[in-house]
């Protein structure tokens, strides 16, 4: 069982930066891809960003791109994600995720585990 604990998170004025953390621990023999979503309220959970671990390469949803940027530190095994230029569009619980098989339709249920979730809320 891998366990996502996730950190960072909080208040921000629009055009401001925030930086996410997520720490992975637990069995780590099967390599698994490493990601965030985001679930703002009254709307569906959707993918924000992910790292492929063989070849450590991002991918970022178009409302993000040139924005955010996604990291990861194999030996530490977490991820950062780096917001900048914050909108109130991007105010929304943000979750670390780990899937084995990798986000291929970005769909959140290619995920095998969940972090517990950090807000982020960005004021207008």
């Amino acid at each position: 069982q891998v366990q996502l604990v996730e950190s960072g998170g909080g208040l921000v004025q629009a055009g401001g930066s925030l930086r996410l953390s997520c720490a992975a621990s637990g069995p780590t023999a099967r390599p698994y891809d490493m990601g965030w979503f985001r679930q703002a309220p009254g709307k569906e959970r959707e993918f924000v960003a992910a790292v492929i671990w063989s070849s450590g390469s991002a991918n970022y949803a178009d409302s993000v791109k040139d924005r955010f940027t996604i990291s990861r530190d194999y030996v530490k095994n977490t991820i950062n994600l780096r917001m900048n230029s914050l909108k109130p569009e991007d105010t929304a619980a943000y979750y670390c995720a780990a899937s084995y098989r990798g986000w291929t339709t970005r769909a959140e249920y290619e995920s095998d585990y969940w972090g517990q979730g950090t807000q982020v809320t960005v004021s207008s």
